[in-house]
């Protein structure tokens, strides 16, 4: 009885560790704060419309851990991420709330958000589908997405194959 008390409370030792030494692993940041918000989404398009895919913006920072957890979770997921990669050009959009950036940047994040039809009032991250000529299908408010301290696959695929460009131009 002893050994099965003692083995208990090294097993909920170490799955404690192990819960807070994964806490704890940085999420990798994929948001690059020195380009242009407009001149990224332009690029993006042009990829797409060669390749006949939409546009997918995933609008935060890596100051967000919800922005940065999805990332992570798209990146995990090899369903998801072959969705994303068979039907849209996924690109992380940087948009910094802050004034710290200088006016021109925050020039750069006012036009990009009203480009995108002001998709902030979601909160972050928030995703914009544009279809390959630029124009916004829809705007996917993240929370919808989540479940526990993560993303819910199913939630995430029925949102991207409801806006991949078959589902959309049938």
């Amino acid at each position: 009885m002893k050994n099965k008390i003692v083995f208990s409370l090294l097993l909920s030792v170490l799955l404690s560790l192990s819960a807070s030494l994964h806490a704890q692993t940085p999420l990798k940041k994929v948001y690059d704060e020195n380009i242009n918000p407009l001149e990224q989404i332009d690029n993006a398009l042009a990829k797409a419309k060669a390749e006949g895919k939409f546009v997918i913006c995933q609008v935060g920072g890596n100051w967000c851990p919800w922005c940065l957890r999805f990332a992570d979770f798209v990146e995990k997921d090899s369903t998801i991420s072959q969705c994303i990669a068979d039907n849209f050009v996924y690109i992380h959009v940087n948009y910094n709330p802050r004034k710290s950036g200088g006016e021109e940047k925050l020039a750069q994040a006012q036009a990009m958000l009203k480009r995108l039809n002001n998709p902030g009032r979601f909160g972050y991250p928030v995703f914009v589908v544009l279809d390959e000529t630029g124009k916004a299908l829809h705007t996917q408010d993240s929370s919808f997405l989540e479940e526990g301290q993560s993303y819910n696959a199913k939630k995430v695929l029925r949102f991207l194959n409801n806006w991949t460009p078959k589902a959309v131009n049938n």
